[in-house]
């Protein structure tokens, strides 16, 4: 049975006239419209599709819907693929040689005070203290001993740092992005 592709949401930008650009197209507020009213109509699942309910994809949640059920989730670096967080979350990950690291209790501590904020900044805790695993993140983050990184949505690394920070730092740092901003604006024009 053939897996179901899933679909990676993208940034918004609500335009002047009437209009929606998705990406690098530009959608009209009726389209939109016309496709939500066609949508309802159609199945949800693929479950309502085949007429049958015993049909499972491979019921497994990816690590978005995972956060999305529990956002103070801490996740391990072992089961994190970087490329399916990409313009749905900020990974922050912090790095350590064992989870007996100072600096790692200290950071850990430090965000599992204040981690709503983060969580209102789309950021998920992510963890790494195995050097011998060798995840993804790991190799392409290549820390030494201690490391702190945060990674935009976009995928590029926004910040590192060798020492613990607090939640009310890097909240500052996250809201100084660009697409930060676009996200308070758009909240902005949506609010009455």
């Amino acid at each position: 049975m053939k897996k179901l592709s899933r679909i990676r949401p993208r940034p918004l930008a609500i335009g002047a006239g009437g209009s929606i650009s998705l990406g690098m197209k530009r959608i009209s507020f009726r389209w939109l419209i016309a496709a939500a009213c066609i949508a309802a109509t159609l199945p949800a699942t693929a479950e309502e599709h085949s007429g049958t309910t015993d049909v499972s994809v491979d019921g497994a949640q990816t690590v978005f819907e995972r956060w999305e059920a529990a956002p103070t989730t801490v996740f391990d670096a072992a089961e994190i693929d970087p490329e399916d967080l990409e313009w749905v979350l900020r990974p922050l990950v912090i790095f350590a040689d064992t989870p007996n690291d100072p600096r790692f209790r200290q950071q850990m501590d430090l965000l599992m005070a204040d981690l709503d904020r983060l969580i209102e900044r789309d950021v998920i805790l992510i963890t790494d203290t195995d050097p011998d695993a060798m995840t993804a993140l790991r190799t392409q983050l290549r820390p030494r001993g201690y490391q702190m990184a945060l990674i935009a949505k976009d995928g590029r690394v926004a910040l590192r740092k060798p020492a613990p920070w607090s939640v009310r730092e890097l909240s500052r740092s996250i809201d100084k992005m660009p697409l930060r901003q676009q996200e308070i604006a758009d909240r902005r024009m949506v609010q009455p």
